[in-house]
């Protein structure tokens, strides 16, 4: 008998499959990354709703277990404690809540890989989307991908100073000068934004124009650092609506 067992879960991804069923690549607390079949949730009147399976639901499973299996069943699936982490909101802030919902999904499901768990990242974004972005979510994407880039090991190394003042995309730190650095202003910004991640300094103020290219240059370090980062999307949106 394949054992089970009991995992809180956030959903990366589902993909259709024969007439009924989904496989979805779930983010375990217990388990790290794994792919799940859960059979007739796309047929009506079946006891789970697809609608519990859109990015970054936050669930409670229990799955069976076969580690040699590359797609396991789903026993159970249930929101976790009957709760939305995301909460009810305003129809002015859903929009910025799906974009950002989906910026942090693309994040997660471009970079995790089915290796092994990972629950101090798992209650680092539970965390975060229970909080919302600790209401300022203009400010979200780029303290998320840095975040993230701690518990994957290429954080970008705070050794600012006015010797070496420039950001090194290649060797992720910061130098005097370099073929491949961000200008000035961009330096210092992720300086700032790297010392309130780290050390819980106050956010930076920065623009909207800043705040764009500070996250088009993360997502090109990530690019640089992941070979399995290509072809992101959700920033796009995203500036389009975080004004």
């Amino acid at each position: 008998m394949i054992p089970t067992l009991s995992t809180e879960a956030l959903v990366l991804h589902t993909t259709n499959y024969s007439e009924t069923s989904v496989i979805a690549k779930i983010f375990t607390r217990q388990l790290g990354v794994r792919s799940y079949m859960l059979k007739g949730v796309r047929k009506g009147g079946g006891k789970v709703k697809q609608n519990l399976l859109q990015p970054l639901s936050y669930l409670d499973l229990v799955v069976y277990n076969n580690p040699k299996n590359q797609i396991n069943y789903m026993k159970e699936v249930a929101p976790h404690r009957g709760s939305d982490v995301w909460g009810a909101a305003s129809p002015a802030d859903e929009m910025t809540r799906h974009a950002l919902r989906f910026f942090m999904t693309e994040v997660l499901y471009k970079t995790l890989r089915e290796e092994e768990p990972m629950p101090e990242l798992f209650d680092y974004v539970v965390d975060t989307i229970a909080r919302k972005g600790a209401g300022n979510s203009s400010q979200l994407p780029i303290t998320f991908m840095l975040s993230v880039s701690r518990h994957l090991g290429i954080e970008p190394l705070d050794n600012y100073s006015l010797r070496e003042p420039l950001f090194d995309m290649v060797g992720g730190r910061f130098q005097y000068s370099g073929e491949q650095t961000l200008d000035a202003s961009s330096s210092q910004l992720l300086h700032c934004y790297l010392q309130s991640v780290n050390s819980g300094a106050p956010l930076p103020l920065a623009s909207l124009s800043q705040r764009t290219e500070l996250i088009n240059r993360l997502i090109e370090y990530f690019q640089m650092h992941l070979a399995e980062f290509r072809n992101f999307k959700s920033h796009e949106i995203l500036h389009s609506v975080l004004q």
